[in-house]
């Protein structure tokens, strides 16, 4: 066992002498909250940073993609993926939504587009798909299948910060984009999140929702939810974003070298980004097959024995939590890629400061796990 363990994923923080101005800026204004100064620079050097045309930023992700479905008054039910964080999906629950499930793509480890049609029915009014390790969806079929079908289109981007395809940004599509600024993410602020949107009206409308709805001191115009994110918050993501381009080019660098001494190994699958993508470098995922000497849960224990602290990401799949799997779509049946991936999947660390004497250590393990 190695005496200084190498986690999944740490959070990048600058130099803490580059945060105190910020902090005494906040300090002597006494403004801690309420859409103060930070939070105005940082939603606007945000907006910019990813070329959309709103942001709304919130405390946390969860927050977010809760107000997200409130925001666009979703009922009924919301077809969406059994492969994420649990929070894609408590966050319907919470609002009183049935999720249904359906499989994901192999390639992507995401929503399959050719089986969301069959999932429809009369009490449908929404698809959540996941942009899952920052795999974009199949977002052209995905809007066709909404317009077609009146349906509204709410993307989880929790894992798409950066990410973009032929140049244009994921954020831009669907009817919103949800971000995560949790602390093991690409971009964070300790913790937050955010809300893209495409127009000044619906942005209004989230931003009096996370605001107890309240419209003035006065006048409250919906049944809002505490969703503010803090100045303290907002300071540390305009520092962020000073560091975040060097962030994940270190990220995509030991992308490139997991990839390269990985690619010939038996039984280990590297998920590919299609052509046209720009990644982020946030998480590395592989897929453990029959092929390889070891199954996926006994290569997890000889990585963490060696200190090094992978995670089946994800698993188990949110259809098997009690919650949820009583759902007629929860079934193992109707979700077979879904329920492989998750009994295969292994992510490695990948985060800026890992260095490279470590990451050797990963690729040898893995490599020669016997």
């Amino acid at each position: 066992m190695h005496d200084k363990p190498t986690f999944l994923t740490r959070p990048y923080l600058p130099p803490l002498e580059a945060f105190l101005p910020y902090l005494r800026e906040i300090w002597d204004s006494r403004w801690l909250t309420n859409a103060g100064p930070f939070h105005e620079k940082f939603e606007e050097a945000l907006r910019k940073y990813l070329g959309v045309p709103h942001v709304c930023l919130f405390a946390n992700g969860t927050l977010a993609l809760m107000t997200a479905l409130q925001a666009l008054r979703i009922t009924g039910e919301v077809i969406t993926t059994p492969y994420t964080f649990v929070a894609t999906t408590h966050a319907l629950l919470w609002n009183g939504i049935k999720p249904v499930f359906v499989d994901i793509r192999r390639d992507t480890c995401n929503l399959d587009e050719t089986l969301i049609e069959s999932a429809i029915t009369a009490r449908t009014t929404a698809i959540l798909p996941v942009h899952c390790y920052g795999n974009p969806c199949a977002s052209q079929r995905l809007q066709q299948i909404s317009d077609t079908y009146g349906l509204k289109l709410i993307y989880d981007a929790a894992h798409a910060f950066g990410v973009s395809v032929d140049g244009r940004s994921l954020l831009e599509q669907g009817d919103l984009a949800v971000l995560s600024f949790h602390a093991t993410k690409v971009f964070n602020t300790f913790e937050g999140g955010a809300i893209v949107c495409h127009d000044a009206k619906l942005k209004q409308r989230i931003d009096y929702l996370k605001n107890f709805g309240f419209a003035d001191e006065v006048t409250v115009v919906a049944p809002g939810i505490n969703g503010k994110m803090s100045e303290f918050q907002a300071a540390l993501g305009l520092l962020q974003l000073q560091h975040v381009d060097l962030a994940i080019s270190a990220r995509l660098a030991i992308d490139r070298r997991y990839r390269q001494a990985l690619a010939n190994v038996p039984g280990v699958q590297c998920l590919a980004s299609a052509e046209g993508v720009s990644p982020n470098g946030g998480y590395f995922p592989l897929l453990i097959g029959a092929a390889y000497p070891l199954s996926r849960d006994q290569l997890y224990e000889t990585l963490r024995r060696h200190g090094i602290h992978v995670r089946r990401y994800f698993y188990p799949l949110i259809s098997n939590l009690p919650m949820y799997r009583g759902m007629a779509s929860a079934g193992p049946a109707n979700l077979p890629v879904a329920t492989r991936t998750a009994e295969q999947v292994l992510c490695l660390p990948i985060y800026p400061d890992l260095d490279a004497k470590t990451v050797d250590r990963v690729i040898n393990i893995v490599s020669s796990p016997c």
